[in-house]
């Protein structure tokens, strides 16, 4: 898994403060993670093709969150697209991005499907053989939902230089792939772990957009890799954030800990703040392995 951080900062954007948009690849497959306003061009920073984006994840429709994507949809169209984009989001996100292409008379040359969510329990979205997404249901101003991205087992990985002087044939290597030991023509029998490698650890990782501090979150994040938690606050404004229903950096940080997950990322900061350090110092007190989101900043999980 690699992420991308397109833009992570609340609210309004700014000259170097882009609001919240996050790039996901899995295994050359790209998910978009909410598109906040001036998400294409974050993307043509970060040399990303467009082409390769075939679904859009949105948490909430505050504009922060889902304002860049009527453009980024136009901006598809005049680049030619035609394979299909699927856009998952909250019940009435059909309604306001085709409301604007009929009013616009700019109906895209190829096929939108919208999966409108509502429900307030975890709920199946997406599932290839690579990954399954699931939605974390969160506590907001408007009805609003976090993602869980979780690889999925592969097979191992033989191993060349153990089988360079063995006549395998081809249904050996699906055997080994498998995991089961093989038997050769001659008689001679191999066990896997001989001629293979493990395969690839499974990886999850857990986006949790804009909400107020939820327990309910820690059985559903335990144990991921990597959980994006929104810390829109420090502590001296822990009243503000229970008004906006929105969390501090503490409170990051101890749903994090009580999940025992591996490593925490901060993100949208309310742009009161003029040292990103803070939230760090704020969370680290709470749990040890925290690290800033930064916009344009790659990181692998």
């Amino acid at each position: 898994m690699k992420l991308t951080i397109l833009g992570c900062h609340s609210a309004t954007p700014r000259e170097h403060k882009h609001t919240t948009s996050q790039l996901l690849e899995v295994k050359g497959n790209l998910f978009l993670i909410d598109c906040g306003e001036g998400t294409q061009m974050q993307l043509r920073k970060s040399k990303i093709k467009f082409s390769r984006i075939q679904h859009v994840f949105i948490s909430h429709l505050h504009g922060d969150h889902f304002y860049g994507l009527i453009g980024l949809i136009s901006t598809f169209r005049l680049l030619g697209r035609t394979a299909p984009l699927t856009i998952y989001g909250p019940k009435g996100i059909k309604e306001i991005i085709t409301l604007q292409l009929k009013l616009a008379k700019s109906w895209t040359d190829y096929e939108l499907h919208f999966k409108e969510l509502e429900s307030t329990v975890p709920e199946f979205l997406f599932e290839d053989e690579h990954i399954k997404v699931t939605t974390l249901p969160l506590e907001h101003r408007v009805y609003t939902n976090g993602f869980l991205f979780s690889t999925k087992s592969e097979k191992r990985k033989i191993n060349s230089e153990a089988i360079a002087d063995l006549d395998l044939k081809p249904f050996h290597f699906t055997q080994l792939q498998n995991g089961f030991s093989i038997e050769l023509e001659n008689g001679k029998t191999f066990e896997n772990e001989k001629l293979t490698h493990p395969p690839e650890p499974q990886k999850q990782y857990a986006y949790c957009s804009d909400t107020v501090y939820n327990e309910a979150l820690v059985s559903e994040v335990k144990g991921v890799d990597l959980l994006y938690h929104e810390s829109t606050f420090l502590e001296q404004h822990k009243e503000l954030a229970k008004k906006t229903k929105h969390s501090t950096a503490k409170e990051a940080a101890t749903i994090a800990q009580k999940a025992a997950v591996k490593q925490l990322m901060l993100g949208h900061y309310s742009n009161r703040y003029g040292d990103k350090n803070e939230f760090v110092k704020e969370a680290s007190a709470i749990f040890e392995n925290v690290i800033l989101s930064e916009d344009l900043k790659s990181f692998s999980i």
